[in-house]
């Protein structure tokens, strides 16, 4: 969504309809199952039940917002990518949802992971993944982070930069170690998403460009380095991609890429990782690739890049993120305000406020991000009506479902359920007009269990040392 007022986008449509996918649903009790964890249902009370836990019962042991994470869902997802992709390494990519339990899961089901900085690799390692399967990416590394990545044998630095390859060999010299490195290229490729969630263009701030040369330059400096070991080349395009047609582009850039080195020095890489980014549901408009038919387009693009250009087949690696815990997760919010505000031409909006907001999920705001929700305490057989679900922070732009349809009878005390949570909303989190971050608990055989507790005020009061 592009912002076509100089207030933002909330003011030039705020007499428009819903957009044009949304559709009033025959069945307003009636679950999209495609936007919520797997075997997601209603009870006989008309209550939501995730992963044998009804979202009455999460709220009211653990109150509410509350982020819900289905512990069978994120673990089938994660089998789902290994089964898809055979002889592939998967590398979780912790900037998703990571905390201890998280990182857990994801080692035991054969996962490696991705981490961006110190806070990442500390919390992986503390949940049981070992050194040598995380992957340390990033485009402003600190000598910190690089020292501690080395000390603890990291098994991959993704390098972004020639001051990255200076720094990270000083750090090499002084501590006595060889790292392993892939390059970070930008393949000139946009995805069909949001511009801050494209990285693949020329025009921002990650990798070294293929099209510039810098690209070859830098695979050619960490070759010749007696501390770094390359590995080989990284690409990544974007992140929400619902189909495949980016990443043949990219394929076929990176692997011509790897032919000029080849060329260049006479050496074949061993490695390529593609990066991540697949799609998920968010709502019905959303029609994201099956694991299985994405796995088998790469692998056709592979055979064949890999025959027009002679090389030979190398060790390959995805970093789903989103596309494993984004589905997995529910956020549940109360509904502390009814709002009826009455538009030009006769018409009006439904203004719903709970207690949350952009302090939990800050993508709706920041990129526009659209959600669904649902009702998650009981069926209704109110007529629907169309709602926006906001939050409670001093902002106009604090919403966090732009448009969905309600039952008509919508009241305070009501419990809305938002899928596809899993992903960037906790691990986004904010304190904005100083509201603590709430709690995130896994779900497993109708039992919760937290993860990350809910922050207090004597927490942020913690934090104020000034007098």
């Amino acid at each position: 969504m592009t912002h076509m007022h100089i207030a933002g986008s909330i003011h030039a449509d705020a007499v428009q309809g819903g957009p044009q996918w949304l559709t009033v649903p025959d069945d307003l009790n009636e679950l999209d199952l495609a936007l919520w964890p797997r075997g997601t249902h209603r009870d006989e009370q008309g209550r939501i039940v995730v992963a044998g836990v009804p979202l009455t019962e999460a709220a009211e042991e653990h109150g509410t917002p509350v982020y819900v994470i289905d512990e069978e869902d994120f673990r089938s997802r994660a089998r789902d990518f290994l089964q898809a992709f055979p002889g592939w390494s998967i590398y979780y990519a912790g900037k998703a949802l990571l905390t201890r339990r998280v990182a857990r899961w994801a080692a035991e089901e054969g996962l490696n992971l991705d981490v961006t900085t110190m806070g990442e690799m500390r919390i992986a390692l503390a949940g049981g993944m070992p050194a040598e399967r995380l992957g340390f990416h990033g485009n402003n590394k600190s000598e910190a982070e690089i020292a501690f990545a080395l000390e603890q044998g990291v098994g991959r630095i993704i390098v972004d930069s020639f001051d990255e390859i200076n720094r990270l060999e000083r750090a090499c010299e002084e501590g006595g170690h060889t790292a392993n490195v892939l390059v970070r290229v930008t393949t000139g490729v946009e995805a069909h998403t949001h511009e801050y969630i494209a990285t693949a263009h020329e025009d921002q701030k990650f990798g070294l460009s293929i099209m510039g040369g810098m690209a070859l330059t830098a695979l050619v400096r960490c070759q010749s380095s007696k501390y770094l070991e390359l590995r080989g080349i990284h690409s990544h395009i974007g992140s929400q991609i619902f189909d495949t047609h980016g990443f043949e582009v990219a394929i076929r850039r990176t692997m011509k890429l790897a032919s000029q080195f080849r060329t260049a020095t006479g050496v074949e890489l061993p490695e390529m990782d593609l990066g991540g980014g697949f799609g998920i549901a968010y709502t019905s408009a959303d029609s994201p690739t099956a694991t299985t038919q994405i796995a088998a387009s790469f692998e056709e693009m592979i055979e064949h890049e890999c025959r027009a250009f002679g090389i030979a087949r190398p060790h390959l690696s995805i970093e789903p993120g989103r596309a494993i815990c984004g589905p997995s997760g529910v956020a549940v919010y109360e509904v502390g305000t009814v709002k009826i505000v009455e538009l030009e031409g006769g018409r009006s909006r439904t203004y719903v406020s709970v207690d949350g907001g952009m302090s939990d999920n800050i993508r709706p705001a920041l990129y526009a991000a659209e959600y669904s929700g649902a009702i998650a305490n009981r069926t209704s057989g109110a007529e629907p009506v169309l709602c926006r679900v906001v939050g409670k922070h001093c902002e106009g732009g604090d919403i966090l479902i732009r448009d969905v349809f309600l039952p008509g009878d919508v009241r305070i005390g009501d419990l809305i359920a938002v899928p596809g949570s899993g992903a960037y909303a906790r691990s986004m989190a904010n304190n904005y007009n100083q509201i603590p971050k709430p709690p995130v608990v896994s779900a497993k055989d109708g039992v919760t269990d937290v993860m990350l507790r809910r922050e207090t005020l004597d927490d942020l009061m913690r934090l104020d040392v000034g007098k």
